[in-house]
């Protein structure tokens, strides 16, 4: 298959296009113009793209399938006005320039795997969400439901239309892993907040099996939640993770010093609860190859 891909130089881009790359598809990155083609990428071949005026450079026609990771960090600074105007255009004004891309073509990819995140549901508690259950109402939810309005309007183009609602992504090689892992490194780890929180967490490689699981089945369309079916509350979860690191789970970030140290941002991302389920894969054929938090870890540290 042809693949464009955009977002190809993150963390799950990266491994992304390695993993399509060895299947033996023909793997196009497209790359904004100021770019040097993708940092870091060395599979596939890049593509010129312009999402400020939707321009796609000739080697992209004839696509199979699209994946659009594109997407500014949102653990990268504080949110302020600008933050938030940066983290919207990122997503949602490149979607619709992707897809308004798309339909210029004569002939279109069979199937769009966008990117979304499991913010879209908000601080929901210990109540289960599923793909059914309705969005949140903070500004992670309203980004993320703007973001798989626009995907989604390549419906009308006869394209299947697959929304990827991330979880917190584990990995060696950076998000949020590392970043967790620092205190525990000087034995200053602990949970966060109350600890009462869920996390909805996959690792990196089940990110990769999904996304190609979606490219290949037609039977996958709509929303997807690529999370790990062992979602933890925060407690358990650090506690477990101390354990793997084999060291102390003692000392609890306050909610109140989050709050000062990175504003609307702890809420949302730090002590918030998403207990979410992957409800749809789990009825699909799709083996998740770590499913338990334990295991995982142990997988992902190995030789560090």
């Amino acid at each position: 298959m042809k693949i464009l891909v955009t977002g190809s130089s993150g963390l799950v881009g990266t491994a992304l296009v390695s993993a399509l790359a060895r299947a033996g598809h023909t793997v196009c990155r497209l790359v904004r113009p100021q770019s040097a083609g993708g940092e870091g990428v060395k599979e596939g071949f890049a593509v010129a793209w312009n999402p400020a005026t939707g321009e796609l450079g000739g080697a992209g026609v004839g696509a199979d399938a699209v994946v659009n990771l594109a997407g500014a960090s949102i653990a990268d600074g504080r949110w302020t006005t600008q933050r938030k105007a940066l983290l919207r255009a990122s997503r949602i004004e490149t979607t619709r320039t992707l897809v308004g891309a798309l339909a210029k073509m004569n002939a279109r990819p069979s199937v769009l795997v966008s990117a979304s995140a499991i913010g879209f549901y908000g601080d929901r508690g210990d109540e289960a969400l599923t793909e059914e259950s309705k969005p949140g109402a903070d500004f992670l939810a309203g980004l993320a439901r703007e973001w798989e309005a626009e995907a989604l309007k390549a419906e009308a183009l006869g394209i299947r239309v697959v929304l990827a609602r991330f979880g917190i992504i584990l990995a060696r090689e950076g998000g949020a892993l590392p970043k967790m892992m620092l205190p525990f490194k000087f034995g200053a780890g602990g949970k966060l907040g109350s600890g009462r929180q869920w996390m909805s967490w996959v690792t990196l490689e089940d990110v990769v099996g999904i996304l190609r699981f979606a490219i290949e089945n037609a039977s996958v369309r709509g929303a997807i939640n690529i999370v790990s079916p062992q979602p933890l509350q925060n407690a358990e979860f650090t506690s477990v993770l101390a354990k793997a690191m084999h060291r102390p789970s003692l000392f609890p970030a306050p909610a109140f010093a989050l709050r000062l140290a990175l504003g609307e941002m702890a809420d949302a991302l730090l002590l918030s609860s998403q207990r979410v389920l992957p409800h749809r894969l789990q009825q699909s054929s799709y083996r998740f190859l770590h499913p338990d938090l334990g295991t995982a870890l142990a997988a992902i540290l190995k030789g560090t």
